[in-house]
Parts: structure tokens; C-alpha cells; sequence
């Protein structure tokens, strides 16, 4: 274990009674004192680092001044605290010149014990204080350089008081950035918009850009000190891989989704085929034109039924570049059409009740793709012989008006073991059945329209069930939406 020395002190006064009398009271104090007769020694021993520096201001070939001016201006020394004592330079305008070339403190003759050894201590904690602030002040700025995600502090002024590397290598050199500079010209000439320095609201700011092809993600939480402002934290982080292996798993879920789809138009389309084959058979063997015109009537009719069903199977791949207006109760109702033959084929009810709600704006084919799944699980997890209620209305949710869409089963319920993944990518329990990105693909798209999905359940004998809820409301959708609705 190393030893722990005492504080070392340097005394440079020209007169050695001087000399040990200082020194013999700090020695009985419990410090390690050394001396120097002249400023050039004072200097070279100032070298060694000692704790403190106790410096007469007259030296025999310099003055005190000037010896603790070059101590302060050298960075090795500079943190030594100074001690300037004097018996003649006693004035007021003499310790203001010892304290402007940079003295941490000033006594004169006749310096008395208690004072000087309670003023070397004070001087002593001064310098651990100021030491532990420097080690933290290089271990945070190490910290903080370290990170990936490009940090900046702007205050209450708008200027960058700090930033980390990751910022500076953010900007590129075709950005000024310097601290104390304007932040908001540098984040407008980075993200094109400098709205994070400017959002209203306590909650946290988090909006994403396009810089090029990258996919910036920007927070920004304001600094507070008691009632006052005093900055803003902001972090860019470049989220492109994140957002492309988003998309490549949405795209998969999608797919996953759309052949799912396919078994159930294959029941749905299955009956107006084999009518129409049986029509078009009935027209050509008729002996009345008559009748020939009425079967082809209804051949028309089935082929006007296969025509629909197909129509809204596109709406599940095909979708519209921005954001439209668009009834959910319509696509709601769709969905439920769709898979109407496939609960059917397990015993199962579909039960949709409608009522009149206001259009929202949002994309058709992701709901059709969010709605489309909650009712295939609610039919997979219905037992035989039961109903799956779905039903549309208008509601209120925190504040905004939208629309409620609750889909209801009466199955075993979701285990508790569960139900905290539900929501995470990967995670299924139907195995190889499925790919575990329903129900994580669903709420990403319910929340870029800014709606909320919900669920409660129940694994009791008797009363057990899952209700999912949709809100989606009426205006607000995602700004980051509307501006990449592809992603």
C-alpha cells in the first residue's frame, strides 16, 4: 500500500531567521518544508510540485511579484497555490497587486502561527477541491466524448456552451462549429430546421430529418436551475440502419400478412367462382334469350363480387404515397369481410357493429394490415362455436376526438408470462406458425398515425377473453409520417 506523505511546502524568503520560523510552525503542524533564498531557487523548486508556495515579495534578485506571476503563467505550476507574506509591502495596493499577479492569499509580519497554518490549510482544501473538479471535469468530458450519439449543450443564450466529438464529426468540416457559436444556424444548416431549440412544452422534444439519405433522430430536453432556464440538452442520433432494418421487418410482417390473406380470399372468392362456372354453363345450354341474359346477369354479378374482393386485397400490398382521407369504419368493415369464410371455416362469428365516426387521415393499406391481424388473432384465439365482436365508434382520448375500434374475444386469454413481450419483434407463441412481428408491426403503425393500441385480458374459466383497442384520432398524424410514408 502506498504511503501517505504529508503536504510538502515551499518557503522563499531571503532571510533565513524568517525561514525558520515559518518553518517550525508548519513542521509542528504536521507538514514537510522546504526553502529557497532567492526567486530563481523559488522557481526551480516550484518544478517539484510541492503542495504550496510561501513567497516573500522581497526576494534579493526579483521581485515576489514577478516570481509568483511565472509560477501562475507556467501550466506545470500554475495549480500550486500561492502564499505571498511581506513586512514592509503592507498596504492595501500592495496585497491587490500580489492578488492581480495571481496570489491566492497575503499575510504580513508579524504572521501569527494560528493564522498561518488555519490560511495554508484553507489554501491546502482550496487546491484538493479545485484538483477533484479538474479529474471529474476530464473523466466527464471523457465520458462524454465517448459516447456514439452526438450531444450538444446550448444555453439560455443559444449558443453551443459544449458538444461532444460525435457532434463535431456531425457537422463535417462544411459547418462551423465552434463553442459559444449560434446554434440554431448550426442545426439548420445540419437538419435544415432549428425547430428543437424552439418546441413549447415541459415533455420531451423527438422528431426525425432527412440529412441526404441519413435518418437523423433529434431529442432535446430543456436544463432547468429551481424556475429558471438555463439550457437545452440535445442529441442527434443517426438511426438510418435502424429504420431500414425497421422497414425489411415491416416489409417481411407484411408479406407474412398478405399470404395469410390469401387463404382467406381463397375461401371468400371460392363461391362466386364456382356460381359463375355454373352461370356461364346455365346461359350457354338455355333455350330462351331471356334466360340466357338472366344468367348472365347474375354471372355478372359474382364476377362484380370477385372484382371487390380483389380490390380490397390490393389495398393490403398497394398503398397511397401521403396520407388521405379515409373512413376507418369502411376499412374496419372490409376487413372483417375478408375474413368472414375463414372464422366461418372455425366455427367462429364475426359480429361488427358500426357507428357513424368522422374520417381521419392516415394510410389505408397499413390499417387495413393493422385491423387485418388483431382480427385474425381474435379468430384463431375464439374457441369454437363462439363470436368475435368488432365494433367502430367515435370517442375521446385525452383531449383529441377520433376514432375506437374494439375487437373482443372470448378465448383463454394471454398468459402473464407473456404479456410484457407481446409487443416485441420476433416474439410469438404460435411457433413456427408465425413470425413474431404482428403485433409489433401493428402498434408501429398505429402510433405513426399517432393513435395508441391497447389491450386487456382475462385467463379466468369462466369470462375469460382479449379486447384489443385502436384509437386513432382525428388529426395530429405523425409529421415524420407524412413526410416518409414509405418508411
Amino acid at each position: 500500500m502506498a504511503e501517505n506523505h504529508p503536504p510538502r511546502i515551499l518557503i522563499a524568503d531571503d532571510r533565513e531567521q524568517n525561514r525558520y520560523i515559518l518553518g517550525r510552525i508548519l513542521q509542528q503542524a504536521g507538514y514537510e518544508c522546504e526553502h529557497a533564498s532567492s526567486g530563481r531557487q523559488a522557481l526551480e523548486r516550484a518544478r517539484t510540485l510541492p503542495s504550496l508556495v510561501i513567497l516573500d515579495v522581497h526576494l534579493p534578485d526579483a521581485s515576489g511579484f514577478d516570481v509568483c506571476q511565472q509560477i501562475k503563467k507556467d501550466p506545470q505550476t500554475a495549480h500550486i497555490p500561492v502564499l505571498q507574506i511581506s513586512a514592509s509591502f503592507v498596504s492595501g495596493e500592495d496585497k491587490a497587486k500580489s492578488l492581480e499577479a495571481g496570489a491566492d492569499s497575503y499575510l504580513t509580519h508579524p504572521i501569527d502561527g494560528v493564522v498561518l497554518v488555519a490560511t495554508v490549510r484553507s489554501l491546502l482544501r482550496l487546491r484538493t477541491a479545485e484538483t477533484a473538479a479538474r479529474e471529474s471535469a476530464v473523466e466527464w468530458q471523457s465520458t462524454f466524448d465517448s459516447l456514439s450519439e452526438a450531444l450538444a449543450l446550448v444555453n439560455a443564450q443559444g449558443k453551443l456552451a459544449r458538444f461532444n466529438v460525435a457532434f463535431a464529426q456531425l457537422c463535417g468540416n462544411d459547418i462551423s462549429c465552434q463553442p459559444g457559436g449560434d446554434a440554431s444556424e448550426v442545426l439548420r444548416k445540419l437538419l435544415g430546421s432549428d425547430s428543437p431549440l424552439h418546441y413549447v412544452g415541459n415533455e420531451r422534444y423527438n422528431s426525425e430529418f432527412m440529412v441526404g439519405t441519413r435518418t437523423i433522430r433529434a431529442t432535446a430536453d430543456r436544463v432547468k436551475g429551481g424556475a429558471a432556464e438555463i439550457g437545452t440538452i440535445l442529441v442527434l442520433t443517426d438511426v438510418t440502419d435502424t429504420k431500414l432494418a425497421e422497414y425489411a421487418m415491416r416489409t417481411a410482417e407484411k408479406l407474412a400478412a398478405t399470404g395469410k390473406l390469401a387463404h382467406a380470399i381463397a375461401h371468400e372468392i371460392n363461391n362466386p367462382l364456382e356460381a359463375l362456372v355454373n352461370l356461364i354453363y346455365l346461359a350457354s345450354s338455355a333455350k330462351r334469350l331471356d334466360d340466357v341474359h338472366q344468367f348472365l346477369q347474375q354471372a355478372n354479378n359474382e364476377v362484380a363480387r370477385i372484382s371487390r374482393i380483389t380490390k380490397q386485397s390490393l389495398s393490403f400490398h398497394r398503398d397511397t404515397q401521403f396520407a388521405v382521407p379515409l373512413d376507418v369504419g369502411t376499412i374496419v368493415e372490409e376487413v372483417v369481410a375478408l375474413y368472414g369464410k375463414l372464422a366461418g371455416a372455425r366455427q367462429v362469428r364475426l359480429v361488427y357493429e358500426r357507428s357513424p365516426t368522422l374520417s381521419i387521415y392516415g394510410f389505408p393499406g397499413q390499417l387495413s394490415q393493422v385491423f387485418g391481424n388483431l382480427v385474425r388473432n381474435a379468430a384463431e384465439a375464439a374457441p369454437p362455436g363462439s363470436e368475435v365482436h368488432v365494433r367502430v365508434r367515435p370517442a375521446q382520448r385525452s383531449g383529441r376526438d377520433g376514432t375506437l375500434v374494439t375487437i373482443h374475444d372470448r378465448g383463454a386469454g394471454i398468459p402473464k408470462s407473456v404479456r410484457e413481450q407481446m409487443f416485441d419483434p420476433f416474439f410469438t407463441t404460435k411457433e413456427l406458425k408465425g413470425s413474431g412481428l404482428g403485433l409489433w408491426v401493428s402498434k408501429t403503425l398505429i402510433m405513426k398515425h399517432n393513435g395508441t393500441i391497447r389491450y386487456r385480458t382475462s385467463t379466468r374459466d369462466c369470462g375469460g377473453g382479449t379486447t384489443f383497442q385502436v384509437f386513432l384520432p382525428i388529426d395530429h398524424l405523425n409529421q415524420a409520417a407524412l413526410e416518409n410514408p414509405g418508411i
